[in-house]
């Protein structure tokens, strides 16, 4: 594979090299600090296939023999059980000299990590976060960091000392920040210097908050300097004997009505990518290189641009992309020797309909996609374009992936596939009972007599919440579809109104109460609508205060898009805006968002 990619520098040659532009210097220079100041060799410069004892190998990596799909270890900790295996592996020479973690930019700069070098990196963090920032094991630490490489450090050292991480997107505004760090109680917070003055400006309305952690060539009053800090750090550090069950991560996920809820996970989730059933989903090795185009605020990153791929020993690939660009994507796939990717239907959307030259990329093998429905045409001409088949999963913040289109599996365009052990998923009523094949009614999830490896574990601090998606025997997803006789399942909606808009879960109720605090709203309801490009996008109908009512409505809808973009994370603005009357409503006074949602979709 090392010729296809001419690009990257020769054995021997130093990163500076690499700098020839002026304009780089800024970003080389934390290049230089990543892999220099840090006294961390850059150990590959070039890339090359495994040994085909290990190519070979279809389901190789970590807990191959270990474990079955129903095993429920009493003990796991993937840092300890994943990533120091695989360092053991490269030492004994049992895994070829592609790295672990492959970061890119527009630039062309790239840093590349080997699992002994993430083994060193992550313990240093872990000690950062013990010895100097004082949190300890069961601490809460808020996650905001755009796809930078002190990601993957700051999760798997969190992982070591059994910190809590939460994950959030880099688009949230200071609202959004206040809400996770209060309602969480966190105890430390990382982020980078665009969101700092954010922070600063709420945390005597965070009373939990002890530490701040900075990821910047600047430093800044307050804050801690994570470089800095992870340079002079020990690599010596002993990883916590995590139990599986012990909490290991919080993922907000959006709701109808109030603020997000906290989906907290235990250390289950990761070993579900050990299980296995789960192994056969993506079948890597460790020649694979993966590239999961996630925001790295949101589940499918710490499982797609994490879990899956080092769980196999295989490289992951990331790019910075710090704004969605299909012609980017087209070039890294024919410039990078990628075999697998993972991304959002509304990814290879876009690339069909914006790129008219050839998608015939010249090692990619296997594609999965999944967080919205992907239409059986695209599925069709993205295989006819490319070459390569189109796979669907499927999953929430809280199951992370449950059911999907295995790995050589008969695709059934439209379907998500079947139920992934250890989940048994079945097609339920309201009150838990299994359905009929073929009959529509919500997707669930057996939880009992024993819940499954990687389901969450609650809601925290929300047992209401909790009890309400607890349905008889299953969890209940919320969503609708059907199961036909070979345990396809068709997803068919959504029982609740979230939003999805190209892989964005929005709850109505987070845009409603950004649009209420502009004084033109007298009230809103937000639903989806149909869209080409996103599938949906995000729709308000909106009854204006009265003194707003003769205003120019084209800049009034401007106004109020940019309103929402600036109180909330900008994802969520209304690109659609209808002005009403009034909104039609129940006899309890309840807005009618089917009403509208049906109204939208033509099907009244």
């Amino acid at each position: 594979m090392a010729n296809l990619v001419p690009s990257l520098p020769k054995a021997g040659v130093d990163l500076r090299i690499l700098c020839r532009l002026p304009e780089a210097s800024s970003t080389m220079q934390r290049l230089m600090s990543l892999q220099v100041l840090w006294g961390i060799r850059k150990s590959y410069h070039g890339f090359h296939p495994a040994p085909w004892y290990l190519c070979c190998r279809s389901l190789s990596g970590a807990g191959t023999l270990r474990w079955n799909d129903y095993d429920r270890p009493k003990e796991f900790n993937f840092a300890s059980d994943v990533l120091d295996y695989w360092t053991q592996m490269e030492q004994e020479g049992k895994r070829g000299p592609n790295p672990a973690l492959w970061w890119v930019n527009n630039q062309g700069d790239e840093v590349k990590w080997s699992f002994r070098e993430m083994t060193d990196l992550s313990r240093r963090a872990a000690n950062v976060f013990t010895q100097t920032c004082g949190l300890q094991q069961g601490d809460r630490l808020a996650l905001i960091l755009p796809r930078v490489p002190e990601w993957w450090l700051v999760v798997i050292g969190c992982i070591r000392a059994g910190i809590i991480f939460m994950p959030g997107t880099t688009q949230m505004k200071a609202k959004d920040i206040l809400y996770r760090l209060q309602v969480s109680k966190a105890q430390g917070i990382m982020t980078t210097d665009t969101l700092a003055p954010e922070v600063d400006s709420l945390v005597s309305e965070c009373p939990a908050l002890k530490t701040k952690i900075l990821v910047s060539d600047h430093s800044r009053h307050g804050w801690l300097d994570f470089r800095s800090l992870i340079k002079s750090a020990s690599p010596d550090h002993t990883c916590i004997k995590s139990k599986t069950l012990d909490p290991m991560a919080i993922f907000f996920t959006s709701g109808t009505t109030g603020f997000p809820k906290m989906a907290k996970h235990s250390h289950g989730l990761a070993l579900r990518s050990f299980l296995p059933s789960c192994r056969k989903c993506l079948q890597l090795k460790t020649s694979d290189v993966l590239w999961s185009i996630s925001d790295p605020g949101w589940i499918l990153a710490v499982l797609g641009c994490l879990f899956e791929p080092w769980t196999s020993g295989s490289t992951l690939f990331i790019h910075h992309l710090p704004q969605f660009d299909p012609k980017v994507i087209q070039e890294t796939l024919f410039k990078y020797p990628i075999t697998q990717c993972l991304a959002a239907p509304a990814v290879y959307r876009m690339i069909l309909q914006q790129i008219p030259t050839s998608l015939r990329f010249p090692t990619l093998e296997h594609c999965i996609t999944g967080g919205e429905a992907l239409l059986p045409e695209e599925q069709e001409e993205w295989r006819r374009r490319t070459g390569v088949l189109l796979y669907e999963v499927y999953g929430q913040s809280e199951t992370g992936i449950s059911c999907g289109t295995l790995r050589g599996m008969k695709i059934k365009p439209g379907s998500m596939g079947i139920s992934i052990p250890p989940f048994d998923i079945q097609i339920i009523d309201e009150k838990g009972n299994i359905l009929p094949l073929n009959t529509e009614g919500n997707i669930g999830i057996r939880i009992k007599p024993t819940k499954p490896i990687g389901l969450f574990m609650c809601y925290e601090d929300n047992p209401v919440k909790t009890a309400e998606v607890e349905c008889g025997d299953f969890y209940n997803t919320g969503d609708r579809a059907t199961m036909d006789e070979e345990g396809y399942i068709w997803f068919l909606g959504r029982n609740d109104d979230i939003i999805n808009s190209s892989g964005y879960r929005i709850g109505p109720a987070e845009v409603e109460n950004a649009l209420a605090e502009h004084p033109a709203v007298a009230e809103s309801a937000v639903v989806s609508s149909p869209d080409p490009i996103r599938k949906e996008v995000v729709k308000a109908f909106i009854v204006l205060t009265p003194e707003f009512l003769s205003h120019d409505q084209d800049h009034l809808t401007q106004e109020l898009q940019q309103h929402v973009k600036s109180v909330t994370a900008p994802y969520k603005y209304p690109r659609k805006v209808e002005f009403v009357p009034e909104l039609p409503k129940t006899i309890t006074g309840k807005i009618k968002r089917s009403e509208l949602r049906k109204k939208e979709f033509g099907q009244l």
